[in-house]
């Protein structure tokens, strides 16, 4: 699928700018790799987090979560921390994937 897309002028100028290239369809993909790359980042530190908190990894948390029956899973916190790891770990993943294609 090779779809042209018309972008304004100055968004094009901004684009090229910024990125130092001239041509569109490089500076277009230099951005989108940048905020890919950032948006990693930002994953990244948040899942780290989470690991720091409950010292292992997610697929070492949902193992205990899926097998245990303990009180803890049931507080408001760890549903909520359980299901933003879950979400994370799912983002990081989409984003890996995307990044992956960019040249």
């Amino acid at each position: 699928m090779n779809e042209n897309v018309m972008l304004p002028k100055e968004t094009t100028k901004v684009l090229m700018d910024l990125t130092g290239e001239a041509r569109m369809d490089i500076a277009l993909t230099v951005v989108i790799r940048d905020y890919a790359k950032h948006k990693l980042g930002e994953v990244e530190s948040q899942i780290t987090q989470f690991e720091e908190k409950y010292r292992m990894s997610f697929d070492a948390y949902k193992k205990i979560w899926d097998t245990e029956d303990n009180e803890k899973h049931y507080t408001q916190e760890s549903e909520s921390d359980y299901l933003e790891w879950e979400a994370l770990v799912t983002r990081r993943k989409r984003l890996s994937e995307s990044f992956a294609w960019l040249p």
